[in-house]
């Protein structure tokens, strides 16, 4: 089974700081197919990406721009975007996780 886990779990706020999965993604992860697997951790490290993030410049994927229903966005806790750059964009995982849970 493929993972991104790098053995450095914290729960920030619905997502893990080490390998930047949610919860969700974490719990779910032994249920997915091999192939979905290895296009999350692909997205995950920006090799494939919709655009990038508004904040660091850095690849980031949104599930939404990519044409689905639900984001990964959608499923960690709510961040105070007010020193945030102003963008129609999503920002990347690293840049989302590290900001304050509103």
């Amino acid at each position: 089974m493929k993972t991104p886990c790098i053995a450095v779990c914290k729960n920030n706020g619905g997502i893990c700081s080490g390998c930047l999965r949610t919860i969700n993604e974490i719990t779910q992860w032994r249920h997915l197919d091999e192939k979905i697997q290895i296009n999350k951790i692909s997205q995950i490290r920006g090799q494939h990406s919709t655009h990038h993030c508004p904040n660091c410049g850095e690849a980031s994927f949104c599930d939404i721009s990519a044409g689905k229903d639900h984001c990964w966005c959608f499923d960690i806790e709510k961040r105070d975007l007010t020193n945030s750059p102003k963008a129609n964009l999503c920002m990347c995982r690293r840049c989302l996780s590290s900001l304050p849970i509103e």
